[in-house]
């Protein structure tokens, strides 16, 4: 059975307009997948920070510093952690970890004094392994007498 030009223009153009549509937002879902893991990542640890803290004065308000974790930024394909890895205090504090597989590295900061504190929480990936790394970082602070605030996260190099 042979296809008529008309059927094969029909069968063209609904392929090019399935194209049009799917590809765009694939980009789309694709660069926000490589956004969702450090986003939600700070977001979680900043919120519990955040709630530690309100429940504190400020010279205990919030964890003491967490070295970078993993100490190894993942590269160009998602690692999962060993065992353990996740086991130093402030993110038990914190209840973070990172289960399964993943691309970005976190780490806590934070300085305490009786008249305010601040944190610093941090993600830093290297999708393309080019050893140019993205970095994402939100901070807080509790002043004597206040309520913990969060402000907006920065971003750095969003796609290295």
């Amino acid at each position: 059975m042979a296809f008529s030009v008309l059927q094969l223009s029909l069968g063209t153009s609904l392929l090019g307009s399935v194209v049009v549509v799917t590809v765009p937002a694939f980009v789309s879902d694709f660069r926000a997948s490589r956004l969702a893991e450090p986003l939600d990542g700070l977001r979680d640890i900043a919120t519990r920070a955040t709630a530690l803290a309100a429940l504190a004065p400020p010279e205990r308000a919030y964890p003491a510093p967490a070295p970078l974790t993993p100490s190894r930024i993942a590269g160009a394909s998602p690692v999962a952690d060993p065992a353990g890895t996740w086991d130093h205090p402030t993110w038990r504090l914190l209840d973070f970890k990172k289960a399964g597989a993943h691309s970005y590295a976190f780490q806590f900061d934070s300085e305490l004094s009786p008249e305010g504190a601040t944190f610093l929480a941090s993600a830093f990936g290297d999708l393309d392994a080019d050893g140019m790394l993205s970095e994402f970082a939100v901070c807080g602070e509790v002043r004597k007498g206040q309520e913990p605030v969060i402000f907006p996260v920065q971003i750095y190099r969003e796609v290295e």
